[in-house]
């Protein structure tokens, strides 16, 4: 399902980075509030910290995919491919915007106390349809052909 253009403003405005809205989004979908892993995706916001580094958009769809297709108690076992998916996510975002970093994607360096740029809501709505889209693919259960 496309993401509201509005919503993801509306968490912009809220104050939320990248990578939290990314999440929030994806939460939502599933039905589900988590603030603690909102909390802890702000330390990839601005390319890890603000330092122009791996986009948060890209290291929020990786999170969105190990949420759904990760390891996450003892019991549990990770999706056979989430590492391919995660791989996946990384081939396509480097082919659509020419890099995985923050600062070449903006085209401009951040700066600590600088106002979050609300320029990446396209690259958050774009990745976020990709994610959905790796793992519809990944998740879909197998049927066998059946001969009649």
């Amino acid at each position: 399902m496309p993401v509201d253009a509005f919503r993801l403003f509306q968490l912009a405005a809220q104050g939320f980075c990248c990578s939290q809205i990314l999440l929030i989004v994806g939460l939502e979908e599933l039905g589900k509030e988590d603030p603690e892993l909102i909390r802890a995706m702000h330390g990839l916001c601005g390319g890890m910290g603000r330092s122009g580094s791996t986009c948060g958009v890209l290291t929020g769809g990786a999170c969105l995919i190990g949420l759904t297709a990760g390891k996450g108690t003892v019991t549990e076992q990770s999706h056979p491919k989430m590492h391919r998916m995660v791989q996946d996510l990384l081939e396509w975002f480097e082919q659509k915007y020419g890099s995985s970093l923050c600062e070449d994607i903006l085209h401009y360096k951040l700066e600590e106390g600088s106002e979050y740029p609300v320029k990446c809501g396209n690259t958050i709505s774009e990745t976020y349809d990709k994610v959905q889209d790796i793992l519809a693919v990944y998740l879909e259960p197998e049927t066998e052909d059946e001969e009649f």
